[in-house]
């Protein structure tokens, strides 16, 4: 393919990856609107009502804040194109944004519970009232809400950032669920005040499990964690259906940013030309980004073929 093949296809990516990062920002500035607005109703309606576990919540909806305005620097850069210093672009940006939004709920579902469990015997004087209970649904179905939406956009564009945002999103409508029950439960024995308690420990529960789900995967692309076996069997077999491909080995992937980088070794017809084996080489490459959805680079290794024991036998035992 000639340089001018190439610069109309250089020049959709770039447009592809402008109009990604414009609905990121869009969506995301959303969720600081409606998370800052949630945060301010949550802790004044948590002091009227004498809500721990409402202020807890409120204190959840402004660290989403956070998150927030990483996902929004974050995506000024991920999605530059590759240049002379990042030759492999810059989708680890995208990686440790999704980390640090992990870490973000992590810090705040052990701080939480711990500030419940410090409390746990202290008397309350009065039992939390109905605008605690309130809130706590109001906030349950608007973070719902902007969850899917957010979510939706973030597989739309293959966001894995975008998409941990979102989980962000869900944990906070999750963790207001108890906190409406606990109002519920002191309603109807005034006495259940540790109810409040049991429901900060359980909303920090929640928060901690989501920052799980999102922390493990993101620190696993970080330190350079391939494709898992199902993808790896994919790409092997859209390879070897390739017209004129013998036999495939040494396939190494890496994560960058939502996508999969491709290293892998192509044998062929040893009698062919250099011209015939790196015209299939070109076709096994279209065939991978065509048919893998998540695969955005490959690098082609063109070998003779042998009827031996493969590199990968000897090195792995496969």
């Amino acid at each position: 393919m000639t340089p001018d093949q190439l610069s109309p296809a250089k020049t959709r990516l770039r447009s592809q990856l402008l109009q990604q990062a414009q609905e990121v920002r869009r969506v995301t500035l959303w969720g600081m609107v409606i998370n800052l607005l949630l945060a301010v109703v949550k802790f004044f309606v948590g002091l009227l009502a004498t809500s721990q576990a409402l202020i807890a919540d409120a204190v959840h909806s402004l660290s989403d804040l956070s998150t927030d305005i990483a996902v929004l620097i974050g995506s000024q850069y991920w999605n530059a194109p590759a240049d002379a210093d990042h030759p492999h672009g810059h989708g680890r940006i995208e990686t440790l944004v999704s980390f640090f939004i992990g870490a973000v709920l992590a810090l705040v579902g052990i701080g939480l519970a711990y500030r419940a469990f410090s409390t746990l015997l202290m008397r309350h004087e009065a039992s939390p009232g109905w605008s605690a209970f309130g809130a706590a649904c109001f906030s349950v179905i608007l973070k719902e809400i902007l969850y899917r939406w957010t979510a939706e956009t973030g597989k739309k564009v293959k966001s894995s950032a975008l998409i941990a945002n979102a989980w962000h999103h869900r944990s906070d409508a999750f963790s207001s669920i108890p906190v409406a029950v606990a109002v519920l439960g002191s309603k109807i024995e005034p006495s259940w005040g540790i109810l409040d308690h049991i429901a900060t420990i359980i909303v920090s529960v929640f928060i901690l499990q989501a920052a799980y789900s999102i922390t493990w995967p993101a620190l696993s692309q970080l330190l350079d964690a391939g494709a898992d076996l199902s993808q790896r069997q994919s790409i092997t077999a859209a390879a070897l259906a390739t017209e004129g491909v013998r036999e495939v080995h040494g396939l190494r992937t890496r994560h960058i940013g939502p996508g999969l980088q491709v290293d892998i070794h192509v044998q062929v017809d040893p009698a062919l030309s250099v011209r015939e084996g790196h015209s299939i080489a070109g076709r096994v490459k279209e065939k991978l980004l065509r048919e893998q959805p998540d695969v955005v680079d490959v690098l082609i290794h063109i070998e003779p073929f042998e009827n031996c024991q493969s590199e990968d036998q000897i090195l792995f035992g496969d």
